[in-house]
C-alpha cells in the first residue's frame, strides 16, 4: 500500500512530511510548484488545488489534519493514535486547531478582528479567547493528550510553531515550551532537513532563471 505525497516545501505539506516521517513508512513525494498548482492535471488530484494531498492505496485525503489522523488510523504501529481514555483531548484539540485557531490567527495576521457584538457568529469568539484557551490547556499539559505524544501533536504543535515563530500568534510561556519540546523531536529534525535542503534547491534554480 504505497503513500503518495504531493506537497510544496514552502507550504503546510511540513506538517504531513513530519506526520510521514513519525510514522515511518515509505513514501513517494511529488513535489507540485506554485506556477502549476491550479493546473487541471493537478486539479485532478485535489479539486481544490492546493498541497498538501496523499493518496494512499487509491484514496485521496487533503487537509493537513485529516490526513495526520488518518495516518495515526492506519498505521497504528506507530502508536501515534489515541487511546481510549485519551479520545476527548485528541479529537477536541486537533479540532479546534483546525478550526477555531486557524480561523482566528488568519484573520488577525490579515489585519481583521470581528467586533466584540458579532464574536458569537464566529467559530472563535476573539483571537485572543482562542489563543488563551490553548495556553492554558499547555499550562497544565505537555502535550495534547497529557504526557504522551500522538498524531494530534503534529498538527495542533505546527499552529503553535509557526505561530509564535512568525508572531501570529503570542509567544506565551505555554507556547514556547511546548514548542520547545516538539522541535527536539528526531522526525521532526529529518522532516525540516528534507524540506530545508528542497527550499534550498528552489532557490538556486530561481537564482540561475533570474
Amino acid at each position: 500500500m504505497s503513500i503518495d505525497f504531493y506537497t510544496n516545501p514552502m507550504s503546510r505539506g511540513q506538517i504531513v512530511r513530519w506526520m510521514l516521517e513519525e510514522v515511518g513508512v515509505p513514501y513517494t513525494q511529488h513535489i507540485i510548484d506554485y506556477s502549476v498548482m491550479g493546473s487541471d492535471s493537478y486539479g485532478a488530484i485535489n479539486p481544490m488545488r492546493k498541497v498538501p494531498a496523499i493518496v494512499h492505496d487509491h484514496k485521496l485525503v487533503t487537509e493537513c489534519a485529516a490526513i495526520c489522523a488518518y495516518l495515526a488510523d492506519v498505521f497504528p504501529q506507530a502508536g501515534l493514535g489515541p487511546r481510549d481514555e485519551e479520545k476527548a483531548d485528541y479529537y477536541r484539540w486537533l479540532f479546534f486547531a483546525a478550526g477555531p485557531v486557524e480561523q482566528a490567527v488568519t484573520n488577525h495576521a490579515n489585519g481583521w478582528d470581528p467586533a466584540p457584538e458579532r464574536g458569537r457568529m464566529f467559530g472563535y469568539g476573539s483571537y485572543d479567547r482562542a489563543m488563551e484557551t490553548l495556553a492554558a490547556h499547555f499550562e497544565k499539559n505537555e502535550y495534547v493528550c497529557g504526557d504522551r505524544f500522538t498524531a494530534a501533536d503534529i498538527y495542533v504543535g505546527s499552529q503553535v510553531l509557526w505561530g509564535t515563530q512568525f508572531e501570529t500568534m503570542p509567544k506565551l510561556p505555554a507556547f514556547e515550551a511546548y514548542a520547545n519540546r516538539l522541535s527536539g523531536r528526531e522526525a521532526y529534525k529529518r522532516g525540516k532537513e528534507i524540506d530545508g535542503k528542497l527550499i534550498a534547491e528552489m532557490q538556486s534554480k530561481q537564482e540561475a532563471d533570474a
